[in-house]
């Protein structure tokens, strides 16, 4: 970036991380709309076939991409890679699964304490989803009189797909896809489209190849095609310039293609290059002004895994209004996530001391990159799956996603 450019806009990292809270707050917004009416799949009409949150998510994915890939090229030791993805997604992820399990769930759940503690889907919910193959969705007894009552933490869905983006990101750059060899990365994108197309998962459908240990594949393809762009992004950023005139015109395409049927099913395609292309250009564009306010946006991971928990209890408490439980939930969500951030995600994050390398390299243009490594959530923001297929465990592959989904 120019210098003109580097005075005018605040450093990517600070771009990244407002992007990520407004996504966090986003999915708690839209996720209100279906906790109190299980069949609505998002806050705008469903004949729109538009979901706020699923183009986030793409453009959530695709920012990973970039980031991580960006974390390879300064540091290409396989082991420190995995250690330092483990200190970002797992403590935060540990901490709310115990505290819904064993804090939680023996105050709200309808069963006698001996019958919550003797079931051993009580126990398997921490485990599985401390693995997150496969993801478990249901607690005994917990929030079943609710009107959504199929998953205690839907939103942890997507973070069987966010690391297996970690372990494509870990297999090309063993391979030199992320340096002098980052042409692979045209045919493993072209490769994610037409497996997408195949699959055809989309806003409110899953697609059509089922689940992996309780993962939709079709929705999982489709959201790695937005990682692998951030990759692509990333590996080419010294030839491809971000313009937010261009993502701009991008997303007037995705929309204008979306509500004109002849070219309709191309907005497949369109979707994640707008919201990707979007998403990395603006963080780049973020206004300088908004510098020195990072740490208060730092906790949209915390609010995210946070925010499905907090509905849920305001619904058992007996809120049935989709915009009281906006009021309620955003703000509680957000007091999560910087609870979570202060006691758990900082002090984690400063054990990565012990994993930096001294003479860390910078960028191409010689300016340090967007560092993901540095209190930057990681973490993309989603929304949740449908119900699970059977008691406690997984999701049922019945086609649909992209938004908060029930029975219909």
């Amino acid at each position: 970036m120019s210098s003109r450019g580097a005075k005018t806009y605040a450093k990517p990292d600070t771009g990244f991380a407002w992007l990520r809270m407004f996504g966090a707050i986003l999915v708690v917004f839209e996720h209100c709309f279906p906790i109190i009416e299980p069949t609505r799949i998002t806050s705008l009409p469903s004949n729109w076939n538009i979901s706020l949150g699923y183009f986030a998510l793409m453009g959530f994915f695709a920012m990973s991409g970039y980031q991580i890939a960006d974390s390879w090229r300064r540091d290409s030791s396989w082991w420190r890679y995995l250690l330092k993805r483990v200190l970002r997604i797992w403590p935060p992820l540990l901490f709310v699964v115990m505290v819904t399990a064993f804090v939680i769930g023996p105050l709200v759940t309808v069963l006698s304490p001996r019958e919550y503690w003797g079931n051993p889907d009580t126990w398997g919910y921490v485990v599985h989803n401390a693995m997150l193959y496969p993801l478990q969705h249901l607690l005994p007894g917990v929030f079943t009189e609710n009107p959504y009552p199929y998953s205690a933490n839907g939103s942890i869905w997507t973070l069987p797909m966010e690391t297996t983006g970690y372990l494509i990101v870990l297999v090309v750059g063993l391979v030199g896809g992320l340096a002098r060899g980052r042409i692979v990365l045209f045919p493993l994108l072209l490769g994610f489209m037409v497996a997408d197309g195949i699959m055809g998962a989309s806003v409110g459908f899953q697609g059509d190849a089922g689940t992996l240990f309780s993962v939709p594949l079709g929705s999982m393809v489709a959201f790695l095609v937005a990682f692998v762009l951030g990759m692509l992004l990333h590996a080419y950023r010294d030839l491809i310039p971000l313009r937010p005139a261009v993502a701009y015109a991008l997303v007037a395409l995705y929309l204008v293609a979306n509500f004109t049927p002849p070219i309709e099913p191309a907005t497949r395609f369109i979707l994640p290059i707008a919201a990707g292309y979007g998403a990395i250009t603006w963080a780049y564009h973020w206004p300088r002004r908004l510098e020195g306010y990072d740490q208060w946006v730092y906790p949209s991971y915390g609010m995210y895994v946070w925010g499905m928990p907090v509905q849920q209890l305001y619904t058992l408490a007996g809120v049935r209004d989709s915009y009281l439980l906006i009021v309620l939930a955003v703000p509680t969500a957000y007091l999560c996530g910087l609870v979570s951030w202060r006691l758990i995600e900082r002090p984690t994050q400063k054990l990565r001391v012990y994993l930096r390398v001294p003479d860390e390299r910078r960028s191409g243009d010689g300016e340090r990159a967007p560092d993901p490594d540095n209190e930057i959530t990681q973490v993309i923001p989603a929304v949740p799956p449908a119900f699970p297929a059977r008691p406690g465990v997984g999701s049922v592959a019945d086609g649909r996603s992209g938004g908060f989904v029930g029975p219909r």
